[in-house]
């Protein structure tokens, strides 16, 4: 529909549209920084700008309905005592309580277990709901030190220590005084209904040397039994890796800008970071050189959306990924039933990102008893299960066109790319070509 207001041949100006305009509106009317959740919007090369080679004459493929396809992956072989075994490469991502509701952390422990996969804690603490649903926890650790109980380090299967975020690399989040309630109170020692913000570097943190104490703590706190994740934020990859496989880690965690986030400032998500698609080859470069990959486990996560993002990444030398955002959207959040409640709130069903506010609909990203009652933990549990068999299914069906027998076995050599960008990214070649961008022949 036109805008009536618009007169033919008037044009938007590129640098200055509508939605710069009314920023900037908002920002001298209110004096604030807008604050929202979920990841970028902007767009930039990700993996839909790559492609697979099918094998066909000089490569075969495999019959999808008689030839397996091993989807199995075990972390934290390192020095982990119990390394963890995953019978699908795609994990649940950390999403604090206090972010979301009981009912939501339950329902993704519930339908990671169904499927023999791990879910991951958040800041905030271990909730009995969360622990007793999920057969494989990562607890993670965080400069907030939120919920950090040695106790329920004991009853993790692994720790995640986590340096950075893939939405605010080298920021904080916030959870608004509305979202800490009686429960998220005692859970993180704060104040009720006082807006929080989480701390960007742990309290005993001067440096890089400093993580090995760290890890070296945590391996005697749980008998060297479980496996010690490091997670960075996507900005100077094959540096952090380095650093954090120097320190003593057994899992690798890297998290691109495309990832998600239950609140912080909108300039952070759009315009802090680098693309997951150019952070994995990065990071595997860096675990390479030290002799390391695949002895050092590799999961990425930030915009992991369907079966061919999963495949693409196994392709660029990841182990595993994680999921957050679409996570989220398979329990229910943005679905079109909500819709007239959602436009009560000035939203609309997709576009919906104020998880901060605590109003979600779909009963998710809030506090609130009567909305947290509209999500069925046991249904929700099933929605993330049908979910990840799906990814699961796709990533094998995209193996074996390949000729591959395991997810682990796609490489590099089975993509292409459609831009420029995305093959000087993904250092892959340009489809039809064998020029990769920043590389001679």
């Amino acid at each position: 529909m036109t805008d009536i207001n618009i007169k033919p041949g008037m044009r938007e100006s590129a640098t200055f549209d509508r939605n710069t305009i009314a920023e900037i509106q908002r920002a001298a009317e209110t004096g604030i920084y807008d604050i929202r959740g979920f990841g970028a919007k902007r767009k930039v090369p990700h993996f839909d700008d790559l492609l697979f080679l099918g094998a066909s004459m000089s490569r075969y493929p495999l019959e999808g309905y008689r030839e397996k396809c091993n989807t199995s992956v075990t972390l934290g072989t390192r020095f982990a005592k119990k390394p963890i075994v995953i019978e699908t490469p795609v994990t649940i991502a950390g999403m604090s309580f206090g972010a979301l509701s009981a009912n939501a952390k339950e329902a993704l422990g519930r339908g990671a277990s169904a499927v023999g996969t791990s879910t991951t804690t958040g800041d905030g603490g271990m909730t009995p709901e969360e622990r007793g649903q999920s057969s494989k926890l990562v607890y993670q650790y965080l400069p907030s030190r939120y919920g950090m109980n040695p106790d329920d380090l004991r009853k993790a299967d692994a720790i995640e220590v986590v340096l950075g975020q893939g939405a605010k690399p080298g920021g904080g989040g916030m959870l608004l005084g509305q979202k800490i309630t009686d429960r998220v109170a005692m859970m993180r020692t704060l104040p009720k209904g006082v807006d929080q913000r989480s701390a960007c570097r742990h309290p005993d943190w001067t440096g890089p040397d400093d993580l090995a104490i760290k890890i070296q703590e945590l391996r005697e706190i749980t008998d060297w039994l479980v496996p010690i994740y490091i997670k960075v934020g996507a900005t100077r990859t094959y540096y952090d890796v380095k650093l954090a496989v120097k320190a003593g880690a057994d899992v690798i965690v890297v998290d691109g800008m495309q990832g998600g986030t239950a609140a912080t400032q909108d300039v952070f998500i759009e315009h802090v970071g680098i693309p997951t698609l150019a952070a994995i080859p990065q990071a595997v470069q860096a675990l390479q050189e030290m002799g390391m990959h695949r002895k050092v486990q590799l999961i990425v996560s930030g915009g992991i959306r369907n079966g061919a993002d999963v495949a693409k990444c196994m392709a660029l030398g990841a182990d595993a990924v994680a999921i957050g955002t679409a996570a989220l959207i398979a329990l229910g959040c943005n679905h079109p039933k909500w819709q007239s409640e959602y436009e009560k709130i000035g939203s609309a069903a997709g576009f919906y990102d104020d998880y901060h506010e605590g109003k979600d609909p779909a009963g998710i990203s809030t506090q609130d008893p009567d909305l947290m009652q509209r999500l069925d933990p046991i249904e929700g549990g099933r929605r993330i299960a049908n979910y990840l068999r799906v990814l699961t299914l796709e990533a094998q069906t995209l193996a074996r066109a390949c000729g591959k027998n395991d997810l682990r076995h796609l490489e590099p050599e089975d993509l292409v790319a459609l831009t420029v960008e995305a093959a000087a990214m993904a250092r892959v070649p340009l489809a039809g070509t064998q020029w990769i961008p920043g590389q001679s022949f």
